[in-house]
């Protein structure tokens, strides 16, 4: 299948629009030297009219593919009737949007905001808001290696890893990092100041490392016998991308809070705390706040992403697609051994893992040659999250590319 084109006129030539970037963008990304114009469905096309899949949607965050025809209604007809208004007043979009959050997680109480980060950093702050409120501080907070949480301060040291942290002065105190998958050491390490225990139910940027079976349900029972929080990050894995609505269902695991993000707005900026209702006096007026959160733009973006992943059967297509890519990345393994050692991931959150002959960067380039955009995750992961839209054909014809281009390196090796 042709995957390639050239459009007959370009709105402007690659060549000074990145000369632009380069002069006029600050340097803390490596983007590839393509300018993407437009997405349909798994397609992305760039400036000179060449179509890629896209297996990446924007980092786990364009759940519906590009383009969709609902969400882009939605969308214009709420920018239409109401963007913003602050959070000096209710609105009917904020409202039902944490009802419906409700109703589809089971968590009572709903603070919104823009990004993963915002998310995590409002859950950092509630953890220890909240015993703060009781009388009993508590300000240890457990984290785990190869974790990521964001990018703020407060997400930094959530994180833990000494390269986000470089040249940003000394991390947040209290924070405390644990092997992941090691509950043995997690009640080592619970004490009488440990406020809550931070876990992504899938490590995404860390390498796409699933926990271990009984990991969670385990640091669940570890927390409550500590009088702990259970803070669930569920930024990359939420909204249907491991096959459940959250990665942590799989395991009918319950945290006191879950941070939401990606995929939530299908593309549209926003972000959400979710918590259980004993927290709800956790942030009294006044102790956290969002200009942009909750905006009734960014609300009717999320409750549309998830009226649509319910009626187009999305999460179950996660979880068969996921079948289907994972039986494909088995056999790209065992076809090149010089270069994968394994593949592991759940759902549309896969990767394979390489051997120290290619970095996984290294390999981008030559994906994107095949028609194929994937990301790194890790030092050594090669990572693909597809839409949760993707078909059973464009799941071949992404595993065609992959076996082209890693059979050309491996064939140099």
């Amino acid at each position: 299948m042709e995957i390639k084109g050239k459009r007959a006129e370009a709105t402007r030539d690659v060549a000074s629009m990145l000369a632009a970037a380069d002069a006029h963008l600050m340097g803390n990304y490596r983007p590839a030297r393509m300018v993407i114009e437009r997405g349909e469905g798994v397609r992305l096309f760039d400036s000179e009219g060449n179509r890629y899949l896209d297996f990446c949607a924007g980092v786990a965050v364009c759940c519906l593919g590009h383009g969709h025809p609902v969400l882009s209604q939605a969308i214009a007809e709420q920018a239409a009737r109401l963007m913003q208004v602050s959070n000096y007043f209710f609105t009917d979009q904020n409202i039902q949007l944490a009802e419906e959050l409700f109703e589809a997680t089971g968590y009572e109480r709903a603070f919104f905001c823009n990004s993963g980060a915002e998310a995590n950093e409002a859950m950092l702050k509630i953890a220890r808001r909240h015993f703060h409120e009781q009388g009993k501080p508590r300000t240890k907070i457990i984290t785990f290696e190869q974790a990521f949480h964001g990018r703020t301060l407060g997400a930094l040291a959530l994180t833990g890893n000494p390269k986000y942290l470089e040249g940003f002065g000394e991390p947040l105190a209290g924070m405390v990092q644990l092997p992941y998958g090691d509950l043995e050491a997690v009640e080592k390490a619970l004490d009488a100041d440990t406020a809550a225990v931070f876990v992504e139910p899938l490590q995404g940027e860390g390498g796409v490392n699933p926990a271990p079976p009984g990991f969670l349900p385990g640091l669940r029972k570890l927390c409550d016998a500590n009088g702990s929080l259970l803070m669930l990050d569920e930024v990359q894995t939420g909204f249907g991308r491991t096959g459940k609505l959250l990665a942590s269902q799989h395991e009918d695991v319950m945290g006191d809070g879950v941070a939401l993000a990606k995929g939530l707005g299908g593309g549209f900026p926003v972000g959400a705390l979710l918590v259980r209702e004993h927290m709800a006096n956790a942030l009294p007026p006044g102790s956290h706040g969002s200009t942009y959160g909750g905006n009734p733009l960014a609300c009717m973006a999320a409750r549309t992403v998830l009226r649509v992943l319910r009626e187009e059967g999305l999460i179950e297509n996660a979880e068969a697609r996921g079948r289907q890519l994972s039986a494909g990345l088995a056999r790209i393994v065992e076809k090149f051994p010089k270069l994968c050692v394994g593949h592991r991931g759940q759902g549309l959150m896969r990767a394979i893992v390489l051997t120290d002959a290619k970095e996984p960067r290294e390999l981008l380039g030559v994906l994107r040659e095949e028609g194929l955009l994937a990301t790194a995750a890790g030092p050594r992961a090669l990572r693909f999250l597809p839409p949760l839209i993707v078909s059973a054909a464009e799941i071949d014809e992404a595993l065609e590319m992959l076996d082209r281009g890693l059979g050309k390196v491996h064939a140099e090796l």
